[in-house]
């Protein structure tokens, strides 16, 4: 427990996973004079904004929740959207952070005062808020990508986004278009088709799908032994951390497990599609695993459905009735639904940063999105990230990760406390030597075996995270002060 006569005002940017983990951090550090600006109506960040039919996450429901907050009582072995929302709900509830809480509270400008060594943040409503420290957990998927189709703003019917779902449009008995193919579309695809008169899955690309139990329930009797006994679920929690290192194994390096993930991935596909012109068109160019796997136990079974239809022809434009395709086919439809996914590197933006010497965000990443050990940016004082530049894992537990880089970023804070800076900031050659180890170790890795992604920035780097998590507790099990410029604001220097 952290005591001292100088107490941080820290801001916090966001309330999904990265969020409620570094505002949970920060209070048991001690911490009491925290805010947290969320733009949304609610907490949960990405589980807040999408809402769409067939939602589900696709990491196992044990291992995907917060080690200090666990729960028993998941529904399923996978959980759907709905019940992750009100867990997190729960959770910033039962951890008593809601009196940090301010929902519909948007950030739109930060600016740092050299001479103070403090942030001045404007919000959309024109109120400010000064910060010794700000911390960014905005996340990586909020910012929803609406494709650049001619026509798409003429036509007659509804267009909605998945993460910006209308919860009264009616699909049943319509002709639905679903634009996307990666875990979002697949699981649109297959909640719609059942009612709708006919689905059509525009792709530009298909994707491997690996089969899995997706609609398993979580048995009644392991429910009630994980209520009994809390060292349980403990011990499975740090089973399935454990456990995960073999992901990383199969992601990170070119072994017979990899191989093994990716027959099986082939295989989902030869046992479950037997039309062999539907197969040879949902079969990708590239490596399994290149991309974002996708999950699922009923895509291939939607597809196949008689209402179903596989459309790979590209988008030429969008009428006031329907879609037309290279082919010149134009396909009459009554709802379009746009499974394009999140403009993923834009991270804090469009909110307006500005650090030392005036520097913008926007030109300290105008080569692409970095930070040092996916925490700190060179120009920015006393502003950290949690879930920033290359955290996207795909073999990490996200809530891990951000628990790991809130208690990082709290030992600064703990520093700051102590007398010993007013201002911290990281160096360009140690953002440069963490990059430089990112490319590096990405070179083996089944991202980087040829297919295109939204894992990639438009400079072509692949923005994940390349170890494994034994290296990632070593990076952030303790703030290195060589990497670090720590100034006083009486002396304006080191």
């Amino acid at each position: 427990m952290v005591t001292s006569l100088r107490q941080p005002r820290v801001v916090i940017i966001g309330a999904g996973i990265a969020g409620i983990s570094a505002a949970h951090t920060f209070r048991q550090a001690g911490l009491s004079d925290v805010v947290i600006c969320e733009k949304g109506t609610d907490v949960g960040g990405v589980w807040h904004w999408n809402r769409y039919p067939g939602l589900t996450c696709d990491v196992p429901s044990q291992l995907y929740q917060f080690g200090f907050a666990p729960k028993a009582d998941w529904s399923h072995v996978w959980a759907s959207g709905e019940e992750i929302r009100l867990y997190h709900r729960d959770v910033v509830e039962r951890c008593g952070l809601d009196g940090w809480l301010r929902l519909g509270t948007e950030v739109t400008d930060a600016v740092y005062d050299e001479e103070s060594a403090t942030w001045t943040l404007t919000t959309a409503a024109g109120e400010t808020l000064l910060a010794d420290f700000v911390v960014c957990a905005t996340g990586v998927l909020h910012h929803p990508h609406v494709p650049d189709i001619d026509g798409l703003d003429s036509f007659a019917g509804p267009v909605v986004h998945t993460a910006r779902w209308d919860p009264e449009l009616e699909t049943g008995g319509s002709r639905v278009a679903v634009i996307g193919s990666g875990s979002t579309g697949v699981q649109i695809v297959s909640a719609l088709q059942p009612e709708a008169s006919r689905v059509l899955h525009f792709t530009r690309s298909p994707q491997w799908i690996l089969w899995a139990p997706m609609g398993v329930r979580q048995p009644e009797l392991f429910t009630a032994l994980l209520r009994r006994m809390p060292g349980l679920q403990r011990g499975l929690y740090a089973a399935a951390l454990w456990a995960s290192g073999i992901l990383a194994d199969v992601v990170l390096k070119p072994t017979w497990r990899r191989r093994a993930v990716q027959a099986y991935a082939r295989s989902s596909l030869r046992r479950q599609v037997r039309d062999p012109r539907l197969r040879e068109q949902l079969t990708p160019d590239y490596e399994p695993l290149c991309k974002r796997q996708v999950v699922s136990s009923t895509y291939y079974r939607a597809i196949t459905a008689p209402n179903a239809e596989l459309v790979t022809g590209p988008i030429i434009e969008v009428t006031p009735t329907g879609i037309r395709t290279g082919d010149g086919v134009h396909h009459e439809v009554d709802v379009i639904v746009l499974a394009t996914g999140f403009r993923a590197h834009e991270y804090m933006r469009p909110m307006r940063i500005t650090g030392r010497d005036g520097l913008s965000l926007d030109e300290a990443w105008a080569t692409g999105p970095r930070a040092y050990r996916m925490t700190a940016i060179p120009g920015f004082p006393n502003l950290f990230t949690v879930l920033g530049p290359n955290s996207p894992t795909g073999s990490i537990s996200l809530q891990y990760s951000a628990e790991l880089t809130s208690r990082y970023v709290a030992q600064w804070i703990e520093r700051w406390i102590r007398g010993q800076f007013d201002a911290v900031e990281v160096t360009d050659q140690a953002t440069e030597e963490f990059a430089g180890a990112v490319r590096e170790a990405m070179g083996p890795t089944v991202w980087n075996t040829g297919c295109t992604s939204w894992y990639q920035t438009a400079g072509g780097e692949i923005d994940l995270w390349p170890f494994d998590r034994k290296r990632m507790e070593e990076m952030l099990n303790r703030p290195d002060g060589r990497d670090f410029q720590m100034m006083r604001v009486d002396s304006g220097g080191p």
